[in-house]
C-alpha cells in the first residue's frame, strides 16, 4: 500500500541540521505514527513520503520554507523583567504570550539586568533539516481516526468523545 492522504503511516526517522547535529531520532524508541494530510508533518517531509511504502528508506532535505519557515527578527523583543516577577526564569524556557496576533509560544533567549529578550520564532525556523526515514507500515485510517484527525492506539484514543 502506498502513502497517500488519509493513510496511517508508522515510521522511524532521524533529523539532523546541516552541521550534523541530531535534532530528533526515533530509531531507539517508538516510531512516529500519524495520518497523512492532517498537517501533522511539515510539508517538505510529507510531500517526500507520497507514494512510498512499507520497507522504503529515504533521505530527505527540507529547506526552511517547506519546514518551519524562515526566521523573522521582528518576532524577537525585549520585555521588562518585571513581567516575570516571582518566577524563576532561565534562557531556553518557553511561555505562551498574548500578542496582537493571538497567543504565541515564545522562548527566552537572553536575560539582562532589567530586560528579558524573548523570541517568537519556532526553534527550528531558518534551519535546513535533513531526514533519514524508514517506513514501517502503511494502512488505511479508520473512520474514527479520520473524524478525530489523529491515530488511535489499541483500545481507542483515550479521550472522551
Amino acid at each position: 500500500m502506498k502513502i497517500a492522504p488519509n493513510k496511517v503511516v508508522s515510521m522511524h526517522y532521524a533529523v539532523l541540521d546541516n552541521d550534523s547535529n541530531t535534532i530528533d531520532n526515533t530509531f531507539d524508541g517508538e516510531p512516529l505514527v500519524f495520518i497523512v494530510g492532517t498537517g501533522y508533518l511539515i510539508p517538505g517531509l510529507e510531500n517526500a513520503l507520497m507514494d512510498k511504502q512499507a520497507g522504503d528508506k529515504l533521505s530527505v532535505t527540507v529547506e526552511p520554507e517547506q519546514g518551519y519557515g524562515e526566521r523573522h527578527d521582528n518576532l524577537m523583543q525585549a520585555v521588562p523583567k518585571s513581567m516575570f516577577e516571582g518566577m524563576e526564569i532561565e534562557v531556553g524556557m518557553q511561555f505562551r504570550a498574548t500578542t496582537d496576533d493571538g497567543d504565541q509560544l515564545v522562548m527566552i533567549i537572553d536575560i539582562q539586568d532589567d530586560e528579558v529578550v524573548v523570541d517568537g520564532n519556532h526553534p527550528l525556523s531558518g534551519i535546513t533539516l535533513n531526514f533519514d526515514v524508514e517506513i514501517l507500515e502503511v494502512r488505511d485510517a479508520t473512520e474514527d481516526e479520520l473524524a478525530h484527525g489523529h491515530v488511535h492506539g489499541e483500545g481507542g484514543c483515550g479521550h472522551d468523545h
